[in-house]
């Protein structure tokens, strides 16, 4: 019989790591392309119906939002896809339709394969046209995963 083994447990990052996760957040968020005609706005936008949540930490989080006036929910997540952010990698799946149905999407962009860190953009219909959300977060360089039972694997971040 073997041992049982131990959930990793975060240990408290220091100020050092902290700064770099929130300075790599910042770097990701100035970094972000959105499509032309996007207006940033000051403060945090209504009507988003989920979120991202980032299983492993510490980590560093910002959120920033855009509005897009006359923008469809379709044309907005294949810009996306289509013009990455930074040097980060696409987890989004294949270009999506253009269907009039749909109201809201995500598009994720990741560091590397198999992180749980990057930034996750949700775009969601409202009015005449769209309202897109940045999820950004950096782990520090203490951050752990906590294990997932009989062998699970984390989805990658903005793939619901």
């Amino acid at each position: 019989m073997s041992e049982p083994t131990e959930t990793p447990k975060p240990t408290a990052p220091a100020d050092s790591e902290i700064t770099a996760a929130r300075e790599q957040a910042q770097a990701w968020l100035d970094a972000a392309t959105l499509p032309p005609g996007a207006i940033r706005s000051d403060g945090p936008i209504g009507g988003f119906s989920s979120y991202t949540g980032w299983p492993c930490g510490p980590v560093e989080e910002l959120e920033a939002f855009w509005t897009i006036p006359g923008a469809t929910v379709s044309d907005t997540t294949n810009w996306l896809r289509e013009h990455p952010t930074a040097d980060l990698v696409t987890t989004a799946f294949p270009p999506m339709t253009d269907d009039p149905t749909i109201d809201s999407a995500t598009v994720g962009y990741i560091p590397a394969p198999d992180s749980q860190e990057g930034i996750v953009y949700t775009i969601e219909r409202q009015g005449d046209g769209v309202a897109v959300r940045a999820e950004i977060a950096a782990q520090t360089e203490s951050a752990v995963c906590p294990p997932l039972p009989d062998g699970a694997m984390y989805g990658a971040p903005g793939q619901g």
